[in-house]
């Protein structure tokens, strides 16, 4: 593991390398790129499970489109989009206002809107049955305030206590810092995983008992399965977490799709999409109506552990 502040300028350089090959491709004519079908789409990589299937599945029923996801960080995407590298993207939050005139300096217009709502979930080590966190304990943990697993009211375990990210560009890392840490950097045993990516956290975990490991939910979902209503068949633990300290008030809940739906799970964001094609016509215009419509929220809703824009049904069901 490398601490979570040394990697800043390795993905300076990947973004870098990402924003020259994008910039770098041969210009077109005005006329031809007005006709040209390519969906040049930029994905925060914490979605790569659920928008590889959006992806694939728009490009089945447009042959026609020439479908060109890029999955990086958050930051490059969004970098990508506002530099008018690719004109759609999927990040976790929307453009500021300092953006957006940048993008309107292209001669460009702006959408934008949440088509779903994802949690952060943590995991642990099989071996751990450390399995119950406050909120307030995650957020000593972030600040440095907590660094051994005995400072944990319900712990179990004994020892330095880690925690692992994907990397420090990641918008994993931007959402626990501005939620938890009122924007200051994380401190204490935080730590980048050594490739950069969620499965990687997810391997760290399985062979470290002493790790909490910081993930999208929808990494959790093994492929071409739909939403888990039960975590309990996967190589690591999910916790539960409780928004209350008081001992009256506490549930303890994991990041299943009810409970994001119900905001009894705390670690909760918004997923945009951000879309800035000037035709009014093109494949990267009907991606955007076809992620943000009933087909694409139909996709996120069944095959993803994220919670849908659209209007979704809790029923109680009893089994006789």
């Amino acid at each position: 593991m490398k601490n979570i502040f040394r990697k800043g300028e390795l993905f300076a350089a990947v973004f870098a390398a990402l924003l020259l090959s994008a910039c770098g491709e041969p210009q077109k004519s005005k006329s031809n790129w007005m006709a040209e079908d390519d969906v040049k789409v930029g994905i925060d990589e914490t979605f790569q499970p659920i928008m590889e299937e959006i992806v694939q599945t728009f490009g089945m029923a447009n042959p026609e489109a020439n479908m060109k996801p890029l999955y990086a960080s958050e930051d490059s995407v969004i970098r990508l989009l506002v530099n008018d590298s690719l004109r759609c993207c999927i990040a976790t939050r929307p453009l500021d206002e300092n953006e957006k005139k940048v993008v309107q300096s292209h001669t460009l217009g702006v959408k934008q809107v949440k088509v779903a709502t994802d949690a952060i979930a943590l995991i642990v080590n099989k071996e751990n049955k450390d399995s119950l966190i406050t909120l307030s304990e995650i957020k000593a943990i972030m600040r440095g305030e907590i660094t051994r697993w005995e400072q944990l009211k319900r712990h179990q375990r004994s020892g330095e206590l880690k925690v692992v990210f994907d990397h420090s560009a990641s918008s994993t890392v931007r959402f626990m810092r501005d939620s938890l840490c009122d924007g200051k950097e994380l401190k204490g045993n935080v730590f980048a995983s050594e490739k950069g990516t969620n499965p990687s956290v997810i391997e760290m975990v399985k062979a470290n008992p002493n790790l909490i490991g910081i993930v999208g939910v929808d990494w959790l979902k093994p492929k071409k399965e739909s939403a888990l209503a039960d975590f309990s068949g996967l190589d690591v633990n999910v916790m539960r977490v409780s928004k209350s300290d008081e001992i009256y008030a506490q549930k303890f809940v994991r990041p299943y799709q009810y409970y994001i739906a119900t905001a009894d799970y705390p670690l909760l964001r918004s997923v945009y999409l951000i879309e800035t094609d000037p035709r009014s016509k093109s494949f990267v215009r009907s991606f955007y109506f076809f992620v943000k419509g009933q087909k694409g929220q139909t996709i996120i809703c069944n095959n993803s552990q994220l919670l849908p824009l659209s209007p979704v049904q809790v029923k109680d069901v009893s089994i006789k």
